[in-house]
């Protein structure tokens, strides 16, 4: 079990208002879709701008799927209406294009018709459009159209001085950098809790799986699901993959995980070295280190052509990326502030508790516990590994919770809230679904799809139409959309300032991008 020191407690207490300055930002992925549900094949929208240089909106895997990216925010009202302004001025340029407001994806058709994502003909941009390619090559395009919340997360100075203090230690980039790895290793071994409260995807529509094997049950109207799922796409069926999971990237230091990522990166992998070199970036157990699917990472904004590792490596962690966070599909938005909430006092509490290194058993269990939890998470008397310790899910939750009501109760001391629930009554009403997990969001998705005889693409579409009205009123005001078209076509004249600044060929340009992780 994790814990956190008392006399860390108490500078937390002592120091509450740090936490009104944490950092946020959100990144939600959607896919378009047509009018019947179906994956649009149409070209990124003009009026969004440029998917390479536009600060807002850009594109993940497919030209279909969009990305929206808020600006970093120690508010998190302004955070959502900022992701709130995105999808109105989005959906205003959408046409009878719709936003699909689940994970797991719509109907699509075969997988060499998923139109991989284009960013024009600079050199960057024809590194992400093969990157794509190639993961399409790899995993089959059909698990690179799931969609998710990405929620990125930094603490100020003043909170890293008053812990420095608290533990006896100096304020140094390698301070900030270790804490943020304990963090990291916390996370990772708690992170089913997450998985449990959050996940909102235990079903899916037949056509994903496009005759694949599997263990899922079948529901209504081509729906299969696993009766006690929870996020199908955290499972075999999202971002996994043998090869990867021979993979052991280690969080115990940002050199260690410097140096297992490096090495993915620069090992051959015989099934992929198959693959023509113009249909990936390189024949490597990965491409980039963008390819090892985490549930979290450590993150620092790159310069302009650097790799992620050396930007860590030449100044450290600057905030974390969590990653496994459902699409809510009873959200407009796909996340609510309830949530968000949640995740500020889970990632507090991971990072103020002790966090041992992790070793090879340690590792093998956060990885069968997340297995467990995304098939069988509401499972009655479901148990999972600490430590070699067989412990019933619910009883773990409940001594978590327990943990973090310090540090509910310390946001709550530290942030005026004048809008929704305090952090403590939400910490309180999360905790409900330990002993209800009926009222968790995949129990209500099943009881919807069982009481009412939807199927999940019938669910799903509902979600969609319902949102879609929902952006359109009310419209932005003309002064919105003037700024928002102002963005886009600013963004037009960045990526063509990009593509005439390029003095390289693309052979050139790739093998300097290389060169980097030798440099490393």
């Amino acid at each position: 079990m994790t814990r956190t020191a008392p006399e860390i407690l108490a500078a937390l207490n002592a120091n509450a208002t740090t936490l009104s300055r944490i950092r946020r930002g959100i990144e939600k992925e959607s896919l378009r879709i047509n009018a019947d549900g179906e994956l649009a094949k149409t070209p990124h929208p003009a009026a969004l701008g440029s998917a390479l240089t536009h600060p807002e909106i850009t594109t993940d895997f497919s030209e279909a799927l969009l990305e929206f990216i808020t600006p970093v925010s120690t508010d998190i009202d302004a955070t959502l209406n900022q992701l709130d302004s995105i999808h109105r001025w989005t959906y205003a340029n959408l046409g009878e294009e719709m936003l699909w407001p689940g994970s797991m994806p719509c109907l699509l058709g075969p997988d060499d018709e998923i139109p991989v994502a284009l960013y024009g003909s600079s050199n960057v941009a024809r590194m992400k459009t093969l990157y794509r390619l190639g993961l399409g090559q790899r995993y089959g395009r059909r698990m690179q159209t799931i969609s998710g919340i990405h929620y990125n997360f930094s603490v100020p100075d003043e909170l890293w001085q008053w812990l420095a203090d608290a533990t006896g230690q100096e304020v140094t980039q390698d301070f900030i950098t270790e804490r943020y790895f304990g963090l990291i290793r916390n996370f990772r071994r708690l992170s089913w809790l997450l998985i449990y409260l959050f996940g909102a995807a235990p079903a899916v529509c037949r056509c994903f799986l496009d005759g694949k094997e599997h263990q899922l049950e079948s529901l209504n109207g081509g729906t299969l699901y696993h009766p006690y799922g929870t996020s199908l796409r955290m499972g075999d069926f999202g971002y996994q993959s043998a090869a990867q999971s021979s993979l052991r990237i280690c969080y115990n230091s940002l050199d260690n995980y410097i140096e297992t990522l490096k090495q993915a990166i620069r090992t051959p992998h015989p099934d992929y070295a198959r693959i023509p070199r113009s249909e990936q970036l390189s024949g490597g157990l990965l491409q980039i280190e963008n390819e090892f699917y985490s549930p979290i990472r450590p993150k620092r904004v790159t310069e302009s052509g650097e790799i992620p590792l050396g930007a860590l490596k030449r100044g450290g962690v600057e905030y974390i990326e969590v990653r496994c966070v459902d699409v809510n599909p009873n959200s407009p938005l796909g996340i609510t502030r309830e949530q968000i909430q949640f995740l500020d006092v889970f990632l507090m509490h991971c990072l103020l508790s002790d966090s041992p290194a992790c070793n090879d058993q340690v590792y093998t269990e956060i990885g069968a516990n997340l297995l467990r939890v995304v098939e069988q998470g509401r499972e009655p008397g479901l148990t999972l590994q600490d430590h070699g310790t067989e412990i019933i899910l619910s009883d773990w939750a409940e001594r978590i919770f327990d943990d973090m009501e310090t540090v509910a109760d310390a946001f709550d001391k530290g942030i005026s809230n004048k809008v929704g629930a305090g952090y403590r009554q939400v910490l309180a009403d999360w905790q409900k679904s330990l002993a209800e997990p009926d009222n968790t969001p995949s129990a209500k998705m099943l009881d919807t799809l069982r009481s009412r005889n939807l199927s999940y693409y019938a669910y799903m579409m509902e979600q969609a139409e319902a949102h879609r009205a929902y952006f359109a009123d009310p419209p932005l005001s003309q002064q919105q959309c003037i700024d928002a078209a102002r963005i886009s076509a600013a963004s037009m004249e960045d990526q063509r300032a990009i593509e005439q600044s390029d003095t390289l060929n693309f052979d050139e340009y790739l093998r300097n991008y290389y060169e980097q992780y030798e440099a490393l």
